[in-house]
């Protein structure tokens, strides 16, 4: 069987997945089946139909896993949004149509993606630009005391979404020219390779850019989340594990130093290693994730039977949408749900990283690593921060989350993976 028919071929329980999670939240709410949910399955089949067409004919060589693992996410927030709220529901799918024309859009626009590598310097520009553009006044919005929110009119968006793809590509470039550099110029130190202090530049300012975004952003998540790809990436560059160990020290003794001067890092922090002494203030949030998830136990309490809402109305679960759907699932889905989750967002890692294994030039090899751990990332800092891992932030869980912003964004990112998958799997490709 071809790849693209295997592709095609996946996307059919995905849907069925989705026809499932529908019926069982109507048969919860009204006892009564609805043949709405194959309508639903139907459409989403079809759309998911409509960006394989673009796939198999733009790019008949690229991965036949990503997309429809992608879909199988998309399910899962479509279906647990619209479990959460209808209206909500219905503004996802709106946006999940919008991902995929963007998707489309890049995959057309950037046949031959390696040209980002010559506007590496504007595409870097913009991208900062972007993070910083929640602190400008106007326009910036502050949502649970981290800046990550913009508002133009009638429209608002979270830029960092975007701004973490243009990070990404620029670092990619960058390290493509001088990672020999960064090679050549280390030496040796009680065993290991230690990079000199004139070429440790880029590590230092994305080392700064990272503590910038943890204290003038106030989003610790992201500044992790950047971070963490640009250890990636310059381990895949340089093959030195010390460039890895001297980034974690950095990041570590930043965010040691941040956390106890400064108040708003220092609550996340207290909050994080004890949430219950403020359960009646800000640990409530974090408090009731792991009540909820404690009672989904090993198979959940049915998909829509999970408890949100006191009975005054009050949130059980504040932003169970965003933040904390996936305390969501796992109440509702149980620790197999949680972990079938986790699964499908390992198995887009294991894709992602394959791609890089297989791309032929520096660019695109360090373009897949940092795309992939950017995503990585994103995930591991949500599900980290609802189980208690690490502090909880405010980035939402790809593909799942509500979010017009991150869909977008991530299918950007998913069209950029399946173009360099494209020319890595090309036959006589060098």
């Amino acid at each position: 069987m071809s790849a693209r028919n295997r592709e095609l071929l996946a996307l059919i329980p995905a849907s069925l997945l989705l026809t499932a999670g529908f019926a069982a939240i109507f048969i919860q709410r009204s006892a009564v089946l609805s043949n709405v949910s194959l309508t639903y399955g139907a459409i989403f089949l079809g759309l998911c139909f409509a960006g394989h067409l673009v796939i198999r004919f733009t790019l008949p060589y690229a991965d036949p896993y990503l997309f429809p693992l992608v879909a199988v996410l998309a399910c899962f927030g479509l279906v647990v949004v619209y479990r959460i709220d209808e209206t909500l529901a219905r503004d996802q799918a709106q946006w999940f149509v919008i991902g995929l024309i963007a998707f489309v859009i890049t995959i057309i626009a950037l046949r031959d993606f390696r040209i980002l590598e010559r506007y590496r310097y504007t595409i870097a520009f913009l991208g900062l630009a972007l993070l910083v553009l929640p602190r400008v006044p106007g326009i910036g919005q502050q949502v649970n005391g981290a800046y990550l929110g913009v508002k133009l009119g009638p429209i608002s968006f979270q830029p960092a979404e975007f701004g973490k793809i243009a990070i990404v590509i620029f670092l990619a470039a960058y390290l493509r020219d001088t990672r020999q550099v960064l090679v050549q110029s280390s030496r040796r130190f009680l065993g290991l390779t230690i990079p000199r202090i004139r070429h440790l530049g880029p590590l230092l300012v994305v080392w700064g850019a990272a503590m910038l975004m943890l204290v003038f952003i106030r989003d610790l998540g992201s500044s992790l989340m950047y971070f963490g790809a640009f250890l990636a990436l310059i381990y895949v560059a340089t093959n030195r594990l010390s460039f890895v160990v001297v980034g974690l020290l950095l990041f570590g003794a930043g965010a040691w130093f941040f956390a106890t001067t400064v108040g708003h890092v220092q609550d996340r922090i207290d909050i994080w290693l004890d949430p219950f002494p403020q359960y009646h203030g800000a640990g409530y949030q974090i408090a009731n994730g792991l009540f909820s998830m404690a009672d989904g136990g090993l198979f959940g309490q049915g998909l829509g039977a999970a408890l949100l809402n006191l009975p005054d109305g009050a949130a059980l679960l504040p932003a169970p949408q965003t933040d904390m759907i996936y305390a969501v699932i796992v109440n509702d889905l149980g620790l197999v749900g949680g972990c079938g989750v986790i699964l499908t967002y390992l198995l887009i890692a294991e894709r992602g990283f394959k791609i890089a294994t297989l791309a032929t030039d520096s660019f695109s090899k360090l373009l897949a690593t940092g795309l992939t751990a950017v995503m990585a990332l994103q995930v591991f800092v949500i599900i980290g921060g609802v189980t208690r891992v690490i502090p909880l932030t405010g980035v939402t869980l790809p593909f799942i989350s509500y979010g017009g912003s991150s869909i977008v964004a991530n299918f950007v990112l998913l069209a950029l993976l399946l173009l360099i998958s494209n020319r890595a799997r090309r036959p006589g490709q060098s």
